[in-house]
């Protein structure tokens, strides 16, 4: 049986667009995929994006040839994609509370509600604060 990982989108963008251990990122998700992702990755994924062209770091004929890999990863289920949780907006105030010592923003919060919801054994995030969350919630991380 294998685990459910769920990646974040700080992680997940180094799959798509070439950072530092943008190579690492490749053979975790070819070795362990597919992975999970949320409908709220799909959205900061395409700001993320967008963020990136009006910086002109990328182009904007290379900002829609990702997003349409991207989409494509997720109708050919490498990447697996799960809706918003019912309950998340409450879920997730929960969690604030629960975690009212760690600095979390409130889209990490999101995230890693999501992560509890779906039962996800391992978060994978390049992001050194929701790591910290997760560990908090006895969530294994994988920082990349």
């Amino acid at each position: 049986m294998s685990i459910v990982i769920y990646f974040d989108t700080s992680a997940l963008a180094k799959w798509y667009i070439n950072e530092p251990r943008s190579d690492d990122v490749e053979k975790y998700i070819q070795q362990y995929g597919p992975v999970a992702i949320s409908d709220l990755t799909v959205v900061e994924m395409r700001c993320l994006l967008a963020r990136r062209r009006r910086e002109k770091s990328i182009t904007p004929q290379i900002e829609m040839e990702i997003f349409a890999t991207f989409q494509e990863d997720i109708r050919q289920s490498f990447l697996i994609c799960h809706p918003f949780p019912e309950d998340l907006a409450e879920g997730t105030l929960n969690l604030l509370a629960l975690l009212s010592d760690i600095p979390i923003r409130t889209l990490d919060a999101l995230h890693l509600m999501i992560a509890k919801e779906i039962s996800a054994q391992e978060l994978v995030t390049a992001d050194r604060i929701m790591a910290d969350a997760a560990k908090a919630l006895g969530i294994k991380v994988r920082k990349f």
